[in-house]
């Protein structure tokens, strides 16, 4: 374990720094380390990251940043490593490509490959370029030992050991082929659902809207699905969803919604809609941005058994005391440093290598 403190020092460090823009306005903290140097400038970064792609708002982004800071404290980190051994481990060049659907939403595999004692090639996505470069000159500065570690590129990924590769299901084929001689993790789309039985509480319902309404929904981890018994009253669920309503004064928000709207009107599908989201029978996963689709089960070992069919499918189930692995009302957004995406474990497959 001696042999990683200092980058399990740098990380909580970044920690720290990360959550002073945590909150709108941001707090300046006192006996931040290099703040003279980084504070202004990530303030800049997070301007360019607005202006550049309007889905992630001043919320969005304080959102993620106190996501992170919450998850990088020395003690949540150690407890993370500590089932693996690190010692042994031969560094290697590890090239991340990244999606770019919600901010820092690579961040989890730069850091587990720099935890590894790897170093990373980073492709970002033109969608958030903006934060995750300034962030790795903070580590430099904090841990000398990580200058030279960090490279980002725009170009053809070259000389590296192994990949890790988020993208859609189309981007996953060029992946596979692209990567094939290479050890390789490679994630294709998922989506998140939520079982409801008409039994949930007002505030139970009001903890999905967060599932539903973060980022827009547009996480992996963003409900998308609901599944619901035979006969399900939507009164309630409108109902525990409401103060979610300012969304729609997202202007792009709003232009999905009208648009969206449009589509369903002219192709005359039934819908249930509110003023600010569209719900709609449906079988697939992936709902449209300001829609979410429904399906009714007739029992629930029929719908268990479906679930773990589709389980490659799906990244989070949330209910209430329905399914083994669920996430509680309102948590999906909240994932810690063990909950991996698509359920592969990053740092068992870096410390293999």
């Amino acid at each position: 374990m001696d042999i990683i403190q200092d980058r399990l020092q740098a990380f909580s460090k970044l920690g720290t720094f990360l959550s002073q823009f945590s909150t709108t306005p941001f707090k300046r903290k006192e006996n931040v380390l290099y703040n003279d140097l980084f504070f202004d400038g990530f303030k800049h970064q997070l301007t360019l990251a607005k202006e550049h792609n309007t889905w992630f708002t001043s919320d969005n982004l304080a959102f993620a940043l106190q996501n992170w800071a919450d998850a990088l404290t020395i003690e949540n980190l150690t407890q993370w490593v500590e089932q693996e051994n690190f010692n042994e481990t031969t560094p290697k060049q590890i090239a991340i490509v990244m999606a770019g659907n919600i901010p820092l939403v690579g961040f989890h595999d730069f850091l587990a490959v720099l935890i590894s004692g790897h170093s990373v090639i980073v492709k970002q996505s033109s969608n958030d370029k903006h934060l995750l470069p300034f962030l790795a000159k903070y580590l430099e500065y904090v841990t000398p030992e990580m200058k030279g570690k960090i490279r980002f590129t725009e170009q053809k990924l070259e000389e590296f050991d192994a990949v890790i590769a988020t993208g859609s299901d189309n981007t996953a084929r060029y992946f596979e082929y692209y990567f094939k001689n290479k050890p390789n993790i490679i994630r294709k789309n998922r989506n998140s659902v939520a079982i409801l039985t008409g039994d949930e509480t007002s505030a139970d319902l009001e903890n999905l809207s967060n599932d539903i309404f973060q980022y827009f929904g547009l996480g992996c981890r963003s409900v998308s699905k609901l599944y619901v018994p035979r006969n399900y009253n939507f009164d309630a669920f409108f109902k525990g969803i409401y103060d979610k309503h300012p969304i729609i004064n997202n202007q792009k928000y709003a232009n999905n919604y009208d648009y969206n709207k449009a589509v369903y009107l002219m192709s005359e599908f039934d819908i249930l809609e509110n003023g600010f989201l569209m719900i709609k029978e449906d079988e697939s996963y992936a709902s449209p941005i300001a829609s979410i689709f429904y399906e009714y089960y007739e029992n629930s070992d029929d719908l268990k058994i479906k679930l773990y069919q589709d389980r490659d499918r799906i990244q989070c189930i949330v209910a209430k005391n329905f399914i083994e692995n669920e996430i509680s009302f309102g948590q999906t957004q909240h994932p810690t440093l063990k909950d991996y995406a698509d359920g592969v474990n990053t740092l068992a497959f870096l410390s293999n290598l």
